[in-house]
């Protein structure tokens, strides 16, 4: 039988990935959406993820819902964040559907978790990764059946909150000199999103044989030296790429001025100490994981960014 899920954050990055690759496996798809739109193969149902009755309106009779809605540019987390949620869970419960959750690294302290399994003691250091560590317990006290995959961070052709198309390139623009923020040698995880999207869905088709709060890690891209990903860019903009270093020191100046980049402050120990996901787990439970050579995902990226 046909399967539908609701997908929260569909016009988003891996939200969108992880609509199209249910739609791939099979899957019906409604996508919530604070504007008309069509298209995607999706069915598009107005509403806000902050009113619960329209993320229940929008859940009825589904049997998974992914829960991939963020507030944009890392704005106003302590006051959205929870409140979405709870109304995911609340809906998830209420049609005993799977509620998926895209994790992040957050949840740690990278000064102590060089290598994490998914059932790691959590130790964050940051307001968001509190935040994150409160959305996961959230879920599991609430008893609802879950899935949880955390992954590095995000790149891909549906960018969304991404430090590749917000700091490294410019979308819409030649790839000139890349900025890096990571500190040399550190080591560093990327997360190609349609992998993660491809690896949602495997865990969704696999919902029945699931435990019911379920964790899992995505491995994604080691990036060792905190220098590959430059070098992926310049192979796929076809030439040798200068890079910078971010000048960490100076940016609590611009954060006088700019809320967002006073957010992004806090995740410098992210790219001072490396921080990598044990996937073992995800790998017993769905097979290899799902994995786009370097190359060809960057150069889709940047094609799709409009970068080369």
């Amino acid at each position: 039988m046909t399967k539908t899920a609701l997908v929260l954050g569909a016009t988003g990055g891996v939200g969108g990935e992880t609509a199209r690759a249910l739609i791939a496996h099979g899957w019906k798809v409604r996508g919530l959406t604070r504007a008309p739109r069509t298209g995607d193969g999706i069915d598009w149902i107005v509403g806000d993820a902050m009113d619960r009755a329209s993320v229940m309106a929008a859940a009825k009779g589904v049997s998974a819902i992914v829960h991939a809605v963020n507030p944009p540019g890392y704005l106003d987390w302590a006051k959205l964040v929870i409140p979405m949620l709870e109304n995911s869970i609340a809906a998830a419960i209420a049609n005993d559907a799977r509620l998926a959750l895209p994790g992040t690294i957050y949840n740690y302290d990278p000064r102590t978790s060089p290598r994490i399994a998914p059932d790691a003691p959590q130790g964050a250091s940051t307001r968001k990764g509190a935040i994150r560590v409160r959305m996961e317990r959230a879920i599991e006290e609430s008893g609802v059946r879950a899935v949880i995959l955390r992954a590095g961070d995000y790149f891909g052709p549906r960018p969304g909150n991404s430090w590749l198309s917000q700091g490294l390139v410019t979308p819409g623009k030649p790839v000139g000199s890349v900025m890096v923020p990571g500190k040399k040698g550190a080591g560093h995880a990327w997360a190609y999103l349609p992998d993660v999207a491809e690896a949602f869905a495997q865990l969704l088709d696999k919902s029945d044989e699931l435990p019911r709060f379920a964790r899992y890690h995505f491995a994604g891209h080691w990036d060792a030296d905190n220098e590959e990903i430059v070098r992926a860019i310049g192979r796929a903009a076809g030439r040798a790429v200068s890079s910078w270093r971010v000048p960490w020191p100076l940016l609590p100046l611009a954060g006088l001025f700019n809320r967002t980049m006073r957010e992004l402050i806090e995740m410098r120990p992210f790219w001072e100490h490396p921080v990598r996901l044990d996937n073992a787990s995800l790998v017993k439970a769905i097979g290899a994981e799902p994995h786009t050579p370097l190359d060809q995902a960057m150069t889709t990226t940047l094609k799709t960014l409009g970068c080369i």
